[in-house]
């Protein structure tokens, strides 16, 4: 079942929907804390997936006003480079440290450079489209079966002699269906087996990614908790205004500071050249304005938020 008189099926056109809602309230997370780099890979996983999506769905239509080798090589290309971006996703965002080389250079070498010689450059010339993706896909098939191999040992590496078995799993079954791209061109796959499966996978990685994050944040709201941290103050800044607020002078703050320190009534008088018995009468007149019965309690109220 396809929609607006177009190629697409009604499945793909669900999917792009909701994965268009769900990329704009992930895009304003983001743009909120930007230093979030989980969120961005993530970000642009989900962008590339509703683009190959649309393309996938939409190309190659003779119907549709534009060249039909450009259709091909949109729907094609998309799908490359979501299987070439995708190693690089798992090994930023899952720290899976064997994928290094595959995401930084074997996808430019097994999945990219194929795309750009067959399709790019030897379907415009030849014209012939099964032999493009007959000659065009074996390299990138060989190379997806590799990467099962490779993600599989990684995970297993990883959540080696942990708990989480779960988590190893979901994270396998999330990979598998997005490095089967090639075979599922390969096979000439319909478009609602295909865009089922590699969906399915990217609901997994939602799932995953979601449950992360909140673990990060409990460890930051955690740690926030137990070191008791605050909102940045500039001290002196703070310690004058809470000063402020309880009417104190110029030279009561100056006292009040003095005892913030630590100095006794004696150490007081000699670094602001007055006498101890002037000290102590200032701290009476202290205690009295800030409602505190000795030093103690005069520190924790001047350093309190109000």
């Amino acid at each position: 079942m396809t929609v607006f008189g177009t190629d697409m099926h009604l499945a793909t056109f669900i999917f792009v929907v909701c994965e268009v809602l769900f990329f704009v309230s992930q895009l304003v997370l983001y743009l909120q804390n930007p230093a979030e780099k989980n969120r961005q890979y993530y970000l642009i996983l989900l962008g590339l997936l509703i683009i190959y999506n649309i393309a996938g769905g939409l190309f190659p239509d003779p119907e549709l006003p534009i060249s039909l080798n450009l259709q091909i090589n949109l729907a094609y290309g998309t799908g490359f480079v979501m299987g070439a971006y995708f190693p690089y996703y798992f090994y930023r965002v899952f720290e899976l440290d064997d994928l290094r080389w595959n995401a930084r250079i074997g996808v430019w070498i097994f999945l990219i450079a194929p795309f750009l010689l067959f399709f790019c450059i030897g379907l415009p010339l030849l014209g012939d489209l099964p032999a493009t993706i007959w000659y065009g896909l074996a390299i990138p098939l060989v190379y997806a079966i590799y990467l099962i191999v490779i993600i599989f040992l990684s995970i297993r590496k990883k959540f080696e002699g942990s708990q989480n078995s779960l988590e190893a799993i979901l994270t396998y079954s999330a990979a598998v269906p997005w490095v089967l791209l090639p075979v599922f061109s390969y096979v000439d796959a319909s478009q609602f087996v295909e865009v089922i499966c590699t969906n399915g996978g990217f609901i997994i990685i939602t799932f995953l990614f979601i449950r992360k994050m909140i673990f990060e944040n409990r460890k930051v709201f955690a740690k926030l908790n137990d070191s008791d941290l605050r909102l940045p103050v500039d001290p002196s800044e703070f310690f004058g205004q809470r000063c402020a607020e309880f009417g104190l002078t110029k030279r009561e703050c100056e006292v009040a500071e003095k005892v913030a320190q630590g100095l006794t009534s004696k150490e007081i008088a000699q670094v602001l050249f007055i006498s101890e018995r002037t000290v102590n009468k200032h701290l009476q007149a202290i205690f009295k304005k800030a409602d505190s019965k000795n030093r103690v309690e005069l520190i924790n109220v001047l350093n309190s938020y109000s």
